[in-house]
C-alpha cells in the first residue's frame, strides 16, 4: 500500500500543467525523426480516410470518360401516322363535325316552330281542336323553345371545350365563327329589365277629401303579407277619395321604422297618408270608426278575431259592429272591380275602416302593374325608410354587385299552407334548386340574393344544387352583426340592427 502511494505521488510530480506544456522545438532538418514517424503510422490508416478519397476520384474519372450532353439528351422518336395520339385527334374532329350539324339541325327546328306560331289555325277541319291544342303544347310552348334553347347552349359550349384542346388555326375550314345565330325577338335573355318609362300605364288620381278618412286593417300572415295589404288598401282609399290611416305599432307593425311614409305623399303632391299618432291628434284623441266594412265575410268577418277586437278598443278606438260587404270566402276569393268596390264601400261617414285585403282580388292586373295603379310622379311610390334604403344599396355594394336574383325563399308555415291547395306549392328543395338553377340561367347573374325563413339544413342542402355550368351559385344572405362590417353602420347607430322588422 505504501509503494502504491508513493507511485501516486511520484506520477503526480511528473505531471506537466497543461498550461506549462510546450512543444518541442524541431528543426526542418530532422529528417530522421520525420521518417521514423512515417514509418511507425504506415499501416495505422483508418478506413474512414478511403471513404472520403474514392468518391472525388470516381467521379474525376467518370467525367472524363463520358460525353456529358449525351447522357441529358432525349432522343424524340416519329409518330406514325397511325399513332393512338392521331386516332384521338381525329376521333375529336368528327364530334366537333357532328355537334355543328346537330346545333343545325336544331336551329332548323327552331325556325319551323316560329312559322308554325305564325300559322293560322284551319276553321273548316274537323279536328281543327286538335290541331290547336298540339300547336300550343308542342310547338308553342315557352318550356319547349327554352329546352330547345338550353340544348344548342349546351351545344356550343361543347364546342368551345373540344376547340380548347386544338390549335384554332387547324380547325378553321372545319368550323366557321359566324358568331351568334339570331333568334329574332325571343333571345337568351328570358329575364329583361322592367321597362321604367311608365307614362302609358293605367292610373287613377288619389285626390282625397281632407275629412274623409279610410283606417287600415292587415292581420294575415308576417310584414310582407301587410305590406302587400296595406298597398291594397292605399288603391282602395284612393277609389273612395279618402285619407289612409296607419295602423298603430300597438295594433300592428311599426310602419314608419320600415316605410317612408313622407315620400309616398311627396309623390302624390298632397297629404294622402297619415299615421295612427297624426290621426287621434287630428280628432283630439276621440277617435271613432263609424262603419268597419268587412271584404271576407269567411272564415271570420273581416279576418278579425276578438283579440284584434279588444286590442282597437284598447288604444281608445270606439267602433260599431263589423259589417260584410258580401259574402266573401278568403279560401275562394273572387275577382272584383274597381266599380264593385266603389258601390260596396262608398260611404258618407268620415272614418270607416275596411278589414284585411291582402287575397283580395280587386283589378289584379292593374294593381300588380310596374308602378302601381295610382299616379305619383316618382319611379316607385312606396319605398322603405331612408336608413334602410342607404343600408341596402351598401349591403348590394359590398356582397352583390350590379346584377343578382334576389329569392324570396319562404319556408315557415307554407308546408302546411300549400298542402291544403290541390296542386301543393310546397317544392321540395332538389325541384325548387332546379326551378332556381333555370332563372338563373336566363337572368344570366352570377349570385343570389336569399331572403328565408328556412332551417339551416335546407338552405345547406339547396346551396349544393344550384349550379350553372358546373358552379355553384353563390347563395347570399344577410350576415350576422359584425362591427368590423360598415355597411349597417346606420342601422346599429339607430338601434335597428336588432330589430325584426328591418
Amino acid at each position: 500500500m505504501e509503494r502504491e502511494s508513493s507511485d501516486d505521488e511520484e506520477d503526480r510530480q511528473n505531471l506537466i500543467d497543461e498550461n506549462e506544456r510546450k512543444l518541442p522545438h524541431r528543426s526542418g532538418f530532422q529528417i530522421e525523426d520525420f521518417k521514423s514517424r512515417l514509418s511507425a503510422h504506415r499501416f495505422s490508416f483508418n478506413k474512414r480516410y478511403l471513404f472520403a478519397v474514392f468518391p472525388p476520384l470516381f467521379i474525376l474519372l467518370i467525367y472524363f470518360t463520358t460525353d456529358v450532353r449525351n447522357l441529358f439528351t432525349t432522343s424524340i422518336s416519329i409518330v406514325k401516322a397511325d399513332s393512338p395520339t392521331d386516332r384521338m385527334r381525329e376521333s375529336e374532329l368528327r364530334a366537333l363535325y357532328l355537334l355543328r350539324q346537330q346545333q343545325l339541325s336544331l336551329f332548323s327546328l327552331w325556325n319551323h316552330t316560329a312559322l308554325a306560331d305564325s300559322a293560322p289555325i284551319p276553321s273548316n277541319s274537323s279536328n281543327s281542336t286538335l290541331d290547336f291544342s298540339t300547336r300550343q303544347d308542342v310547338l308553342s310552348s315557352a318550356d319547349f323553345k327554352s329546352a330547345l334553347l338550353k340544348q344548342i347552349s349546351l351545344n356550343k359550349e361543347i364546342q368551345q371545350v373540344l376547340l380548347s384542346s386544338h390549335p384554332s388555326g387547324d380547325l378553321s375550314e372545319l368550323v366557321d365563327n359566324n358568331g351568334d345565330l339570331n333568334f329574332g325577338a325571343y333571345s337568351f335573355n328570358r329575364c329583361p329589365k322592367v321597362n321604367q318609362n311608365m307614362s302609358q300605364r293605367p292610373t287613377i288620381e288619389w285626390k282625397p277629401r281632407s275629412d274623409k278618412y279610410l283606417f287600415a286593417i292587415c292581420l294575415s300572415g308576417q310584414m310582407s303579407n301587410h305590406l302587400i295589404c296595406l298597398e291594397k288598401h292605399m288603391f282602395f282609399a284612393a277609389l273612395l277619395n279618402r285619407i289612409l290611416v296607419i295602423p298603430s305599432s300597438k295594433f300592428d307593425y311599426q310602419y314608419n321604422r320600415v316605410l317612408d311614409i313622407e315620400h309616398i305623399n311627396h309623390c302624390l303632391g298632397r297629404e294622402v297618408v297619415v299615421t295612427f299618432e297624426e290621426f287621434t291628434e287630428s280628432k283630439k284623441n276621440h277617435v271613432h270608426i263609424d262603419r268597419v266594412i268587412c271584404y271576407f265575410s269567411l272564415p271570420l268577418p273581416c279576418y278579425v278575431d276578438d283579440d284584434h277586437v279588444k286590442k282597437l278598443k284598447s288604444l281608445g278606438i270606439s267602433m260599431g259592429k263589423l259589417e260584410p260587404a258580401w259574402a266573401e270566402d278568403i279560401k275562394k276569393p273572387k275577382k272584383r272591380t274597381a266599380q264593385d268596390v266603389q258601390a260596396k264601400f262608398s260611404s258618407n261617414d268620415d272614418v270607416i275602416a275596411i278589414g284585411d285585403v291582402f287575397y283580395a282580388n280587386v283589378e289584379e292586373e292593374w294593381v300588380m302593374q310596374p308602378g302601381g295603379p295610382l299616379a305619383h310622379k316618382c319611379q316607385t311610390l312606396i319605398e322603405p325608410s331612408r336608413l334602410i334604403m342607404l343600408t341596402a344599396q351598401r349591403f348590394v355594394q359590398t356582397f352583390l354587385g350590379k346584377s343578382f336574383t334576389a329569392l324570396h325563399f319562404r319556408r315557415h308555415g307554407f308546408l302546411k299552407f300549400c298542402n291544403a291547395k290541390e296542386s301543393s306549392c310546397f317544392f321540395p328543395i332538389p325541384q325548387a334548386a332546379d326551378c332556381i338553377s333555370r332563372v338563373v340561367e336566363r337572368a344570366n347573374t352570377p349570385v343570389i340574393y336569399l331572403s328565408t325563413d328556412a332551417a339551416e339544413s335546407e338552405t345547406g342542402l339547396l346551396q349544393s344544387l344550384v349550379v350553372l355550368n358546373g358552379k355553384l351559385v353563390p347563395l347570399i344572405k344577410r350576415p350576422t352583426r359584425n362591427s368590423a362590417e360598415k355597411w349597417d353602420a346606420l342601422l346599429y347607430r339607430h338601434g335597428l340592427d336588432g330589430d325584426s322588422q328591418v
